[in-house]
């Protein structure tokens, strides 16, 4: 599945970002409602925090809002192209860091300068060893009061089923079969080794405390594919680790869009 080379060149080559990324906000029934609906409710307690550090911002889709909520907010993207493009959209914005990476690094980022970290709809298409780099240094980077927010893959927890899919599609009819089915699981790009237990471990290891996990499903309705993970950088007395499984995640999206279509017509702006 994605390798950091596979990234590189299709988010700085050959990916059409003619729409900024706002396009994946569609479900949602926008940008600002995505932020507002799905992402500021779980993040709120963290905010504003005086310097913030977000991993894969694309064209700035989440950007726009955290620059918002600090004193300095640093951007780190492999993409050469996607840090252009932050640069030219806040321009006005003079308390912006940029930086581009190669994939896995944070070296540019001063050791315990980090109050936020945050990542969302992008680490999803990285392998564990992306993510373990990431977690390791994120223990250094972050204040001792420091705390994150990462979306990643929670594929690999799906491991045997996306092996016998693959199986199945050897067998003609019957494998496509399987695949149109509901119970089939499809990939869209996820690293297939990282999962939610793997994330804890990587927290464990380096000296960080995952403290809350959200399971939730994304194009595979049955399935959990993605977890975002909420740590800490010091532990505290009775402090335990939650994990909450939601299957209903897609649900909260397609109401986000309802309540979007209602505000928009003219019964909607009537009534507002």
């Amino acid at each position: 599945m994605p390798s950091v080379e596979q990234n590189l060149e299709l988010w700085n080559k050959e990916y059409d970002w003619s729409g900024h990324g706002d396009e994946w906000s569609n479900p949602w029934g926008g940008t600002d409602r995505m932020w507002r609906n799905s992402i500021l409710p779980r993040i709120r307690q963290f905010l504003p925090a005086k310097t913030i550090l977000e991993i894969a911002p694309g064209h700035g889709r989440c950007t726009q809002f955290l620059k918002g909520y600090c004193e300095h907010l640093m951007i780190v993207d492999l993409s050469p192209r996607c840090i252009e493009a932050c640069r030219e959209r806040f321009a006005g914005d003079s308390h912006i860091s940029y930086y581009v990476n190669d994939g896995k690094s944070l070296e540019m980022i001063p050791d315990r300068s980090v109050d936020f970290v945050f990542s969302f709809d992008s680490l999803v298409h990285v392998q564990a060893d992306v993510m373990e780099s990431y977690v390791r240094q994120l223990a250094v980077k972050l204040k001792p009061t420091g705390a994150g927010f990462i979306h990643h893959s929670n594929f690999g927890a799906y491991g045997g089923i996306s092996s016998f899919a693959r199986l199945l599609k050897r067998f003609g009819p019957v494998g496509k079969k399987f695949q149109e089915s509901s119970f089939a699981i499809h990939p869209v790009w996820r690293g297939d080794d990282m999962t939610a237990e793997l994330f804890n471990d990587f927290c464990e290891k380096y000296g960080l405390y995952c403290v809350h996990q959200e399971l939730i499903n994304w194009a595979n309705r049955r399935y959990l594919i993605d977890a975002i993970s909420t740590f800490v950088a010091a532990s505290k007395p009775g402090m335990v680790r939650v994990v909450k499984r939601n299957p209903h995640f897609m649900e909260e999206v397609e109401r986000s869009r309802a309540e979007a279509e209602r505000s928009s017509s003219p019964a909607g702006k009537g009534a507002a």
